[in-house]
């Protein structure tokens, strides 16, 4: 690939302004909610990352157009066709175990820490700059390269769903929301609900879990009576990073298990709050079967073998699930499992070996709905080029590959996920200290404005 002198100028002269947009993005805590008022479907603080979002955009010299609260989107170039980027502003809970404000946006030994740096506020404020740049250089563009701000990713992508039914999405485009050096399968996702009769009475109330995406660092229990040394005991865990705490409260005691967050699709990369809890309750013999069984048919890795699901295909890699969400009060009990399932897998026979399994304990399945998985030809266009400009800036000469995460990628037919962070760089999106180093995210800006320009110009 041959550089350009003016766009790289461009670029560094938008460096330090990228820098503080990305750190006025942060300071938004746009975690969903209720909607608030006309225009804010998913709650105040999310209509208020869009409206800062779009001030920047006008600042920059574009034309936001905001879609009903649901995403907002700008446009560079001319010609019919059109590239589309997609990011999103809304952000996940910020959790437990921060070290920094979660909206601080601190920049500490060269990285900026905040809940949506890396996912995905630090990547749409990259490809924002990206076409400011090729704007300034005056580059001309034969397609319109579309940015697309969504407002709804981490919960079920109603914006991009709205979005595709009053303007339409174009056909080809990236997400910059995961992993360089690029990414052209996605796995299935789907959330399994069960919910069964738990009798045991001594077991007042489970909690754990914010969002079936995230893998539960914390999990609290509530228990009739005093079980404080018992549970101390039942603990059997071995891992400085994992505890649990017991306290008397009222006569009953409560029980707070800690672990360590990570997200849905690298379940692995977390310690599981929610099945250690259980642990601990069914050594003490408490919750019944619905405790034991539940137990004993997750709490081995995250590969689904005690599920009856493991398994794994050469296009995208081994299935993985998560036990996200676990409560229970007023005798019942209800997890939701997030499942992560390769390309030629089938939801429905998912669904019907985990209800199976889990049946002798009295759980029930929800119906699912399954977000299929999502494929993009390395011959493609779209791959090709995208490839050729990361491996040309980086000098690497890697391949695509697939995930266990969703992105906005699988809403367009051709759509694959494009960065921003580099192999072997720390992962911390859905996690307590979520951050991203600067220098990085001043790189992936600079491969997104070629990839713009190759695919557009």
């Amino acid at each position: 690939m041959e550089f350009n002198p003016k766009l790289d100028a461009a670029l560094s002269a938008l460096e330090n302004d990228m820098i503080d947009t990305l750190a006025r993005w942060i300071r938004v805590p746009s975690v969903r909610a209720d909607r608030s008022a006309d225009n804010a479907p998913f709650g105040k603080e999310v209509r208020r990352a869009l409206d800062v979002a779009m001030a920047d955009i006008a600042r920059l010299g574009m034309q936001p157009r905001d879609v009903d609260g649901y995403c907002c989107d700008a446009e560079i170039g001319e010609g019919e066709d059109v590239v589309a980027v997609l990011a999103h502003l809304d952000v996940v809970p910020e959790g437990d175990g921060w070290h920094h404000d979660p909206y601080g946006a601190e920049i500490i030994d060269g990285r900026m820490i905040g809940r949506g740096t890396s996912d995905d506020k630090g990547p749409g404020v990259a490809a924002l700059f990206a076409m400011k740049a090729i704007m300034d250089a005056g580059i001309p563009l034969r397609r319109r390269c579309r940015l697309i701000l969504g407002c709804d990713e981490e919960c079920g992508m109603q914006d991009l769903e709205y979005y595709e039914e009053k303007i339409g999405l174009p056909a080809m485009g990236f997400s910059p929301d995961a992993n360089f050096p690029l990414i052209n399968t996605e796995k299935g996702i789907m959330q399994m609900n069960l919910e069964a009769d738990m009798p045991d009475a001594r077991v007042l109330s489970i909690a754990s879990g914010t969002r079936p995406n995230v893998v539960p660092g914390v999990a609290t229990a509530v228990l009739a009576g005093d079980w404080r040394e018992a549970a101390a005991d039942a603990f059997s865990v071995d891992d400085e990073d994992c505890q649990i705490e017991t306290e008397l409260v009222d006569g009953n005691t409560r029980l707070t298990v800690t672990g360590v967050p990570a997200h849905a699709s690298t379940p692995e990369k977390g310690k599981n709050a929610a099945k250690m809890l259980l642990g601990v309750l069914k050594n003490l013999g408490l919750g019944g079967e619905q405790v034991a069984l539940l137990y004993d048919a997750t709490y081995e890795g995250a590969a689904g073998v005690n599920l009856g699901i493991a398994g794994s295909d050469a296009v995208s890699g081994a299935l993985t699930i998560n036990l996200g969400l676990l409560f229970a009060e007023n005798g019942r009990i209800k997890v939701t499992f997030d499942c992560r399932y390769p390309v030629f897998f089938n939801d429905r026979t998912i669904c019907a070996t985990v209800e199976k399994r889990l049946a002798p304990a009295g759980y029930a399945l929800e119906p699912a709905h399954a977000s299929q998985p999502h494929h993009v030809p390395e011959s493609s266009e779209l791959v090709r080029k995208l490839m050729d400009v990361y491996n040309g800036i980086t000098g690497a000469d890697a391949k695509p590959f697939a995930i266990g995460g969703g992105t906005y990628a699988r809403h367009l037919k051709e759509g694959v996920a494009y960065g921003m962070l580099f192999p072997g760089e720390l992962e911390l999106e859905h996690q307590a200290d979520e951050s991203i180093d600067v220098a990085n995210f001043v790189k992936a800006a600079r491969i997104y404005a070629y990839a713009i320009v190759a695919l557009c110009a």
